[in-house]
């Protein structure tokens, strides 16, 4: 018993100092091949450590890679181009009111020939001119101020027309504003709501322009007819030829 207690504690220690060039020595193995391969731990730990830095470095290379690639994207979003466009509705919408101003009638919308028209037509009464004269330049105003008010009222129809468009433009460029992917196309789609808001105030300008235009006739008309009737006046009480008295016959044949 005592014997094989003793063969124990001698392997434990021969086990014991065969272990320790383990841990502190490189372990020298040799193949069937005869050749010897040097195992070094602290290489070892160095090329790990070497393989987990260089990993690092490759995992923030992808990181930055995905963050350049999605600002690229959001750039390409910020840039892209409102796919709606109004301005051709607009524009056709400013056309039409545009078109019914230049029909107007009679005196238009020019300086030159409103000019012409104050000086002949609505201007003082020609002391000269003959009761024909004067009843023809009368009916001329009345003429000029019926096309005025005609012409207001078909601004008027013009511009109520171009309501429908204009509530259809507004809509669809709230909803692409609203669904807007970048700041151009939020920016594009603000800039064609102004546009139609300048739409808007132009058919309003039109209907003012009209109206005015109307008014300023309807009052020219009331103008020259209180000078012509201060003309006509005036030759009704300017003496004349006096009353001649005469034979008078009640029959022919002197009966």
């Amino acid at each position: 018993m005592t014997h094989i207690r003793s063969r124990s504690r001698t392997a434990l220690l021969t086990a014991t100092v065969l272990a320790l060039p383990l841990s502190l020595s490189p372990i020298m193995i040799q193949p069937a091949s005869a050749q010897w391969i040097v195992y070094d731990p602290t290489n070892y730990v160095q090329n790990v450590l070497s393989a987990t830095r260089a990993l690092q470095q490759v995992n923030n290379q992808i990181t930055s890679l995905q963050n350049e690639a999605q600002s690229l994207i959001n750039q390409a979003r910020n840039l892209a181009s409102l796919p709606h466009s109004s301005l051709q509705q607009l524009q056709q919408s400013v056309q039409r009111t545009q078109q019914l101003l230049t029909q107007a009638q009679r005196i238009a919308f020019d300086v030159q020939q409103i000019d012409r028209a104050f000086q002949t037509t609505y201007g003082s009464a020609s002391l000269s001119a003959s009761d024909q004269e004067l009843i023809a330049g009368a009916r001329e105003r009345w003429q000029n101020t019926v096309g005025g008010l005609q012409d207001a009222m078909r601004v008027q129809a013009g511009v109520v027309g171009n309501i429908d468009t204009n509530r259809a433009e507004m809509s669809a460029l709230i909803g692409q504003s609203q669904g807007a992917t970048g700041a151009l196309q939020a920016t594009q789609a603000g800039n064609q709501l102004l546009a139609l808001q300048a739409q808007q105030l132009a058919d309003l300008t039109a209907v003012v322009a009209a109206n005015g235009r109307a008014d300023a006739l309807s009052a020219a008309e009331r103008a020259a007819a209180a000078e012509q009737g201060r003309e006509q006046r005036r030759r009704f009480l300017t003496p004349g030829t006096p009353y001649q008295p005469g034979n008078a016959r009640m029959f022919p044949n002197g009966n």
